[in-house]
């Protein structure tokens, strides 16, 4: 056990990796902004680290306060915005600063995980749906992407800090927002596409994937990247199949053209940020994404490295997930 730092508390990822934290007896302190929702960090074993990741002084006066940690989960990032460059400010800039004060304060942690994302590394071939292996060179297809790639690159070139990097693909569970939109529109008795019904995929439970973080923290391994999955691949036909069944529900099935939601995606976005200044879950950036037929990734190697064994089956994590939907009156 030890004393860790979580950036990100506050996040969907954040608020659950304290939970497991605190549960295996780490002293958990719980990186966040001064106007940070505290709604998930109510437990009073939590110890807040307020800073300012913007501004490397200000993150040197907050590691002088609170003293070194053994362990730190970069897991703060900004995955939408009106402003395409605050995803280079946020994601690169930001995290820059974070490893940069504590190489300086040398008050470098035992290991430093960085939460990146499968969208670093971009999409595999459509064609011959080969899943993604780490030999594979990057093409992220998104602004959101290329800033993941940019940090990870960076924290590859010091040579002072012990690191582990992991790219989760798609992640679900309670408290999730952007998922929910399948799940909505699921329980309103549609299911859609982009451009094709044929669509290759990977995820994993929040719950799994933060367990995989504090097994890794405890290992021995470092200075290496891995894909973070459930070991499984899928069509979005067959998440949707799982979710129809744990919602009982019957669905008419629409496939929108390409390039009617790419429309909608932009117009969407430029009239949400000129009028409520936020950015709908479907955007410009997330279209590049979700309208990629292949994001399969090989992650075998966690289970050569950390024994890793999801928790949760497919089906399992969704029920669980839906639970809490409807426990929030959300479905």
């Amino acid at each position: 056990m030890g004393k860790i730092l979580i950036t990100g508390a506050s996040g969907f990822i954040g608020g659950f990796l304290v939970e497991e934290a605190l549960s295996r007896g780490h002293d958990v302190y719980a990186c966040i902004r001064k106007t940070s929702n505290l709604e998930f960090l109510k437990d009073t074993r939590i110890k807040l680290f307020i800073t300012d990741l913007s501004n490397k002084d200000t993150i040197k006066n907050s590691l002088i306060e609170s003293g070194k940690f053994n362990y730190v989960i970069h897991n703060a990032g900004l995955t939408k915005t009106c402003n395409k460059r605050s995803f280079e400010q946020v994601n690169f800039q930001n995290s820059k600063n974070l490893l940069d004060a504590l190489i300086e304060m040398k008050s470098v942690p035992q290991k430093f995980i960085l939460v990146s994302s499968l969208a670093a590394y971009g999409p595999g071939d459509p064609n011959s749906l080969k899943p993604i292996q780490i030999s594979n060179s990057p093409q992220p297809v998104s602004a959101y992407g290329d800033s993941k790639l940019k940090i990870e690159q960076y924290l590859q070139s010091q040579n002072t800090v012990p690191y582990l990097i992991f790219r989760p693909t798609g992640v679900f569970g309670p408290r999730e927002k952007d998922f929910y939109t399948i799940f909505k529109t699921i329980n309103n008795g549609f299911e859609t596409y982009i451009g094709s019904k044929e669509q290759h995929l990977t995820f994993i439970y929040v719950k799994d994937l933060v367990c995989l973080f504090l097994d890794a923290l405890e290992s021995k391994v470092v200075q290496k990247s891995y894909f973070a999955t459930d070991l499984k691949y899928y069509t979005a036909i067959e998440f949707n199949e799982i979710i129809k069944k744990a919602l009982n529900k019957k669905t008419k099935v629409i496939v929108f053209p390409y390039f009617l939601v790419r429309l909608i995606a932009t117009l969407g976005e430029k009239f949400s940020c000129l009028f409520f200044k936020n950015v709908p879950t479907l955007n410009i950036e997330k279209f590049k994404e979700i309208s990629q037929k292949n994001w399969l990734c090989d992650s075998s190697d966690l289970e050569r490295d950390f024994a890793f064994k999801p928790q949760y089956s497919l089906e399992d994590a969704i029920q669980e997930t839906i639970n809490w939907y409807k426990k929030e009156k959300l479905l």
